[in-house]
């Protein structure tokens, strides 16, 4: 009975565990829990949908990709896989690899197993399904409190557990157009548990369309294609990931862009050298307001291509092929003797064609001759135009500055008479801009006095913040997490308040205030008053003094 007891309290221990680390993540906008390989478009894209390895041609190839999340690569990457494609037949593709997934919270090391079959409906379209595999070992990746370390679990065992994996997906492709489904736990089984690691609303789901665009780069280069595409991503306890993007790829090099609505913009590429091995780098940067101050994410990938299988009975049939037929050859002298014949109809037609020719050309010149009499004609028109309208612009000017000369004559009159009126004015101005002075300092004497703070009262004082007018705004709260930011404000309105918030640029904290005022003696009314009674827990004052 006492070993019963502390197996349940143990399993209680870890469930409290397990929640508190889900709270703690959601307040600090946590990483999810994915295989975040939303950027593979090529190799190593089998463990994106399983059903992809079918893409990779009758080829056997081994690849490697390794991403740094939010991290330099001098760190240990936070997902790694190590990989084995190639072609059972026309139809069937097999796979096995290693990996390694840090998800923040646990670390997941094992192997896995990839298979996929195409059925071709006809040389247009097919339907392939995928599965793989997972069979890997979880455990906690060390202390998920980074951001606090001052949090501590004294009575958390942490456990090392056994996970099998099944990843189905299906692709079906009409010529260019790809569209796939996958999902990456859609059955999985703790063995150390014994029952599903997952429940039924934890499951991760993908959908992808894609299309292949073949271009021409080179007289040598048939096989270049660019493909965009466009995939949603569900992941339990986030908002649904929406991403797109676009590969460049030919024979001797690949270049890829996309977005997704989590993760930011991503760039990158590589090279492949004599058409076996390529290598390649990527670089993802964060766009979202929650992700600024981390690093870029660094992902690397290579691969390397064995070719095609060819059988022995393959070969001989290819050569029996190429062999020349008696009957090809007679077909080839019948035609020899066809084109001579063709050469004298063949001479006909360009006698005709030249004279063709011939007549378009005169008619062409005599067109010309008479094109170009019209423009001398319609030119000598205009000429004649342009003259006239600039004498009329000589006449117009000349009066024109006659009556500008007798204009100026008497506005210096005006003005002479102006200047001593205005001098007067000036003077009285100046001397009342002196007393207006003098009043304005006294003023500000005073105000300085009323804002020095007291003794004991909470105050803070900044010099230009961005997008904040100058003056005191009596703070509510500050929240660092926009989640508890919106529900304080929410809360505040439903009491008849109309509270307001900016986001401080020094420490990236948000300041809840109730108003804004324009002097010390104003601010600290309204916080006596606990805002007119309509607000009665502490506020304090906050002010923003003008560069």
């Amino acid at each position: 009975m006492f070993f019963v007891f502390l197996h349940m309290v143990k399993i209680k221990l870890s469930l409290l565990f397990i929640a508190f680390v889900s709270v703690l993540h959601a307040q600090n906008e946590g990483l999810p829990v994915d295989l975040r390989q939303h950027n593979l478009t090529d190799s190593n894209s089998s463990i994106l949908n399983p059903a992809f390895s079918s893409n990779y041609g009758n080829t056997h190839s081994v690849g490697l990709w390794s991403r740094w999340q939010w991290q330099t690569v001098d760190g240990d990457p936070t997902t790694f896989f190590l990989n084995y494609t190639g072609k059972i037949n026309n139809s069937s593709s097999i796979g096995a690899g290693f990996y390694q997934h840090n998800t923040d919270v646990y670390l997941n090391t094992g192997g896995v197993l990839n298979y996929a079959y195409r059925y071709d409906f006809n040389d247009r379209a097919s339907l392939t399904f995928g599965l793989n595999f997972f069979a890997y070992q979880q455990e906690f990746s060390g202390n998920p409190f980074q951001g606090d370390p001052q949090i501590l679990l004294p009575f958390f065992t942490p456990s090392e557990d056994f996970i099998l994996q099944f990843a189905p997906g299906v692709q079906f492709a009409y010529d260019g157009l790809r569209i796939g489904f996958s999902s990456e736990n859609m059955f999985d089984y703790n063995m150390a548990e014994k029952e599903g690691n997952t429940a039924s609303d934890e499951k991760i789901f993908l959908g992808t369309v894609s299309y292949d665009i073949p271009v021409s780069l080179g007289a040598s280069d048939s096989t270049s294609v660019i493909r965009p595409m466009l995939y949603i991503k569900s992941i339990p306890t986030y908002d649904t990931q929406v991403g797109l993007s676009a590969v460049l790829s030919t024979n001797k090099f690949w270049a890829q862009a996309g977005y997704n609505s989590f993760y930011g913009i991503a760039i990158g590429g590589g090279g492949r050298i004599m058409k076996r091995f390529s290598i390649g780098a990527l670089v993802e940067f964060g766009t979202d307001s929650d992700l600024k101050g981390n690093d870029p994410t660094v992902e690397f990938t290579t691969a390397y291509d064995f070719g095609r299988a060819v059988t022995r009975k393959k070969a001989d049939r290819i050569d029996r092929e190429e062999e020349p037929k008696e009957e090809e050859l007679e077909q080839i002298a019948d035609v020899d003797e066809l084109s001579k014949e063709l050469t004298k109809a063949e001479a006909l037609a360009l006698k005709r064609e030249a004279r063709q020719k011939d007549i378009s050309e005169r008619k062409r010149k005599r067109d010309s001759v008479i094109r170009e009499k019209k423009a001398n004609d319609d030119l000598a028109v205009q000429m004649r135009k342009d003259q006239k309208q600039r004498l009329d612009s000589i006449a117009k000017a000349e009066k024109n500055k006659a009556l500008v000369d007798t204009q100026k004559l008497r506005m210096q009159q005006q003005m002479d008479s102006i200047n001593t009126a205005k001098i007067a004015a000036e003077n009285a101005a100046k001397e009342e801009q002196l007393q207006a002075e003098l009043i304005k300092q006294a003023e500000l004497v005073k105000q300085t006095e009323e804002e020095k703070p007291k003794a004991g009262e909470k105050y803070e004082e900044v010099v230009g913040e961005d997008g904040l007018k100058p003056g005191y705004y009596l703070i509510a709260n500050v929240f660092g997490t926009k989640r508890y930011l919106d529900a304080f404000k929410a809360d505040l309105t439903k009491k008849g308040l109309q509270p307001k918030s900016f986001l401080r640029s020094k420490n990236k904290l948000n300041y809840v205030y109730l108003g804004r005022f324009d002097s010390m003696s104003e601010a600290r009314k309204a916080r006596d008053s606990k805002f007119d009674g309509r607000y009665t827990e502490k506020t304090w004052i906050y002010r923003v003094v003008p560069k």
